[in-house]
């Protein structure tokens, strides 16, 4: 085929034949089989070919990452400071400052690409797997091991891995990824086309694109980068990374703060200038310094670490977030709309009792003889529905594969003496109607019994109003009359309100030669046989999980295919709903207006929508999030992608779930545990915690940084500057940071559960926040500092206007007074440090000694701290000198005096919230 058909790029691709020639001369040239591959001769394919992945193109990414972080209205601010001081003939200042520049770079740079490779890494604790023939026999393999000459087997739900050439069956696939058209392309191994681009061959599917509807099997020809995605992949360039909301509101502060900086630059430099008559050499010097204190370098990269560390606890505690920013999101959920099978119930389903027209029976513990039927033939016929009507493996290489409903079936099956091996089942199988999550149906014509039948399993509100006839006990049928319609449905509302799922099962004899042709022909006229009732209990920690969301306030709202009464019980077993819970059945919500359903929704009552619909949940999210609230959608199936993309939080089951719903959601399940949500919510409110508490601690040191050149300017020269440039870089640059990474990864404050859900709109850097820290700690740690200051020159003899320039008397007492500002902003710090920890809190209450890395991030700055004032390299360079113990010791109430003042705000915060809500009558 010419490379202009065949879409391949400039390079030819090796190895790869002619997808579009006859299916036999494609096997050939693969050296393959119609079953498969050996498995010795795949392992052999994957080393001549390499794995299965997409190749990143190589030095494209890091250079615009690493010119980002020089972008950032921060960095901005510190380059003009630099650019002020060289300037001003400040060469080492200037220089100084190009150095922190580098280092925030760096550091910020490093920890973003850290961050970016852990998310991605999150892959390999749900690789992408797929179905193939090795050996003769159906195995899952990682995707990154298939090989060309595989056999891909294909079925609903399942993301396609390769470029592969159907030989059998026929499926709808998503090619959105690929061609930009939204609607699904019908593709057959009946439908043959040559000398067209590969894409419009209807007898081709590709790597990267969904199977949405059907099954068939696949020839593997081209894997890799040799795969039309591999070809776009290796022509596009990378897709601008994804700015979160966290992210932006902190660019937005950081604007703030430059200009903030900027217009106290403007007011105050001609006041210094003019008013206070500082030379010009000391008011480039207030200029830098101000610039420079107002800057919180270390404010993004702590963010983002903290923000990839939480994520990467979620994956221990079994739930992978797919992007950074869902973090953040997760903390102020306020309504999660939840399954009930596999995510409140364990999933793990087994047939109780059937029902047949000549009544009620349990599931015999041991397998009954084949021709016994326990005297009643309608049991066998139902069986042999169960067994035919049915894709679960019970036995592989891999273990059980298949939905937990047709695994437990097929053992209620083999117990009623009607085992069916997976080989017989497909050797008789004519036909297959996939179960449709809207007709809640699924189908199969089969040959057994020297005939051919049409066997059916579904809801049975789906099931019974197309049965016409009743099969009784002696394999008699007669007409459905209402009496036994309404007999029917009184036993199956029965069961439900044991908690039990309920399938009901029929079929059809067909002629031979007249199948029917639709899907609707095939499931009419059918001949009702009984009904099967399935225990899956719920599991047992989510009644806890549940009592955990209503502390926080959060609602639980369950959208379940299953019948109403079923869905009750369980909900009423787990603490869902209340004693007599809202149920919503299917025909009331289609009946619904959008008004009504948005009434209903606002109420806050917790509902329970029954045989729900994946558009049903669609429309409730839509509804839900159209009323302010953040919602958590959990989903499985290809028809609930939708909705997973329109929720806040889209939930996908990382076992049970298919691959369209894996990709479309924001987080993944590895335990498909409901827990496991509330689990993520409650890490996601500590982290948020965390990032507002280390935002304060950060902020805190923007008064006492800018407070000394303020003084400074405003006594004109006759106080000497308090604190140098120089110091103040190496109080940035050296001492903040460790403790801000500790406390990103402090504990959960008591009450975290307790409280209700941040607003959507909720900012996370709030005026209170910053009042907190510029206006009550900074306050005190300027005080403090300067307290300092001008205790050692006092001491020394100085008055206002002295000098204390290099050569005078009083040169070294100021040296000494500029160090013990140094190291009274280091002691504020520390007291900051542990003051941030809680925001409303005693420290008691949650330990003074419950964060250890706090602990070794402050015994880091002392020591550094110690180094600067007492090492000669670092007293050239900055300018300090050695403090006597007396100086020291009058640092050291520094720290409990910041602490002790926000003890006390928070007590009388606390007080007068206990007041307010115990009322005067309390």
């Amino acid at each position: 085929m010419p490379a202009e058909f065949r879409g391949e790029a400039e390079e030819p691709v090796l190895d790869r034949p002619d997808p579009e020639e006859r299916a036999e001369l494609l096997l050939r040239d693969l050296r393959s089989t119609r079953e498969g591959l050996a498995a010795r001769e795949a392992a052999r394919r994957l080393v001549h070919y390499g794995p299965n992945t997409l190749q990143r193109r190589g030095g494209r990414r890091w250079p615009g990452e690493l010119a980002r972080q020089f972008t950032h209205p921060l960095a901005l601010l510190l380059c003009a400071a630099a650019l002020l001081a060289w300037w001003a003939g400040i060469v080492a200042v200037a220089l100084a400052i190009v150095v922190v520049i580098l280092v925030n770079a760096a550091f910020a740079f490093v920890q973003e690409m850290q961050a970016e490779r852990a998310v991605e890494a999150l892959a390999a604790y749900l690789p992408e797997r797929a179905k193939v023939l090795r050996d003769g026999q159906e195995q899952v393999v990682e995707a990154v091991a298939l090989v060309p000459g595989d056999v891909l087997l294909l079925e609903e739900g399942d993301r396609i891995s390769a470029d592969a050439r159907l030989i059998s069956g026929g499926v709808e696939v998503d090619l959105s990824s690929l061609t930009g058209e939204s609607m699904p392309a019908y593709r057959s191994a009946d439908l043959t086309d040559a000398r067209v681009p590969l894409l419009q061959a209807r007898d081709l599917v590709f790597s990267g694109t969904t199977c949405t509807e059907g099954e068939g099997r696949a020839l593997v020809f081209a894997t890799g980068m040799h795969t039309e995605l591999g070809r776009i992949a290796a022509l596009s360039e990378r897709v601008e990374r994804e700015v979160g909301p966290l992210e932006s509101q902190v660019r937005r502060v950081a604007w703030l703060i430059a200009l903030i900086a900027v217009v106290m630059g403007l007011a105050f430099l001609p006041l210094a200038v003019f008013g206070a008559n500082l030379s010009f050499h000391d008011a480039v010097v207030f200029a830098v310094g101000l610039l420079v204190g107002n800057v919180p370098e270390g404010l993004l990269p702590v963010i983002t670490l903290a923000l990839a560390l939480g994520v990467r606890e979620l994956v221990r505690q079994g739930a992978v977030v797919k992007r950074l920013s869902a973090v953040e999101t997760l903390g102020s959920a306020d309504v999660i709309c939840t399954d009930k099978t596999g995510t409140l119930t364990e999933n793990r389903m087994h047939v109780t009792q059937v029902w047949t027209a000549a009544g009620g029976r349990p599931i015999p513990d041991t397998a009954v003889p084949h021709d016994a039927e326990l005297g009643d033939r309608a049991l066998g016929a139902l069986a042999a529905v169960m067994t035919r009507c049915n894709n679960a493996q019970p036995e592989t290489a891999d273990g059980p594969l298949g939905d937990p409903t047709e695994l437990a079936l097929l053992e209620a099956a083999t117990a009623l003496g009607h085992g069916l091996s997976a080989a017989d089942r497909k050797h008789g199988r004519r036909r297959q109607f996939h179960f449709d999550p809207v007709l809640k149906l699924m189908s199969t014509v089969d040959e057994r019994d020297h005939s051919v039948w049409a066997d059916t399993k579904g809801a049975p509100e789906a099931v019974v109003p197309r049965c016409t006839r009743v099969l009784h006990a002696d394999g008699s049928t007669q007409p459905l009359d209402d009496e036994t319609r309404h007999q029917v449905e009184e036993q199956v509302d029965a069961l439900a309100r044991q908690g039990l799922r309920v399938l009901a099962l029929a079929e059809r004899r067909l002629d031979p030669s007249a199948l029917p042709d639709s899907r609707a022909a095939t499931e009419a006229n059918l001949t009702l046989i009984g009904l099967a009732a399935m225990a899956d209990p719920p599991r047992p920690e989510v009644a806890e999980a549940v009592a955990h969301c209503h502390d926080a306030g959060i609602r639980v709202i369950v959208v379940t295919g299953d019948h109403a009464l079923t869905a009750a019980a369980i909900a009423h077993q787990v603490g869902i709903g209340g004693e007599h819970p809202t149920v919503v059945a299917a025909q009331e919500l289609d009946q619904m207006r959008e008004a009504d359903l948005d009434e209903l929704l606002r109420h806050g009552d917790e509902l329970i929508f029954a045989r729900s619909s994946p558009e049903a949940k669609l429309r409730i999210a839509d509804a839900l999030r159209a009323e302010g609230h953040v919602v958590a959608m959990t989903g499985d199936g290809v028809n609930d992608a939708p909705a997973l993309r329109r929720a806040d939080i889209g939930v996908a089951m990382g076992r049970s779930g298919t691959d369209v719903a894996r990709e479309a959601a924001t987080m993944v399940l590895t335990d498909d545990n409901f827990a496991t949500i509330v689990t993520a919510v409650r890490a996601g409110r500590r982290i948020y915690d965390n990032i507002r508490k280390f935002i304060c601690y950060i902020f805190a040191h923007t008064t006492p940084e800018v407070t000394p050149f303020l003084v400074f300017a405003l006594a004109g020269g006759a106080i000497p500057l308090p604190l140098t440039v120089m110091q103040l870089l190496a109080f940035d640059v050296g001492t903040e940071t460790l403790p801000a990474l500790a406390l990103g990864r402090e504990r959960a404050e008591p009450g975290l559960m307790g409280r209700p859900p941040r607003p959507r709109s909720e900012s996370v850097i709030r005026g209170p926040m910053l009042l907190r820290a510029w206006l009550f700690l900074g306050v005190i740690c300027a005080a403090l500092q300067m307290a300092g200051f001008f205790a050692v020159l006092i001491h020394a003899g100085w008055h206002p206007g002295d000098p204390t320039g290099p050569g005078g008397p009083l040169h070294h007492a100021y040296q000494q007074a500029t160090t013990m500002t140094f190291l009274g902003m280091i002691a504020g710090q520390v007291g900051t440090a542990f003051a941030a920890r809680t925001d409303r809190a005693s420290l008691r209450s949650i330990g003074v000694f419950t964060n250890p890395l706090l602990l070794w991030g402050i015994a880091f700055e002392i020591a550094l701290a110690a180094l600067f004032i007492y090492a000669p390299p670092f007293q050239d360079i900055l300018g300090t000198a050695a403090l006597t113990p007396g100086m020291i010791a009058f640092v050291l109430p520094f720290p409990f005096l910041v602490w002790g003042a926000d003890e006390l705000r928070r007590w009388l915060i606390r007080r007068r919230t206990t007041a307010s809500t115990t009322g005067p009558h309390g």
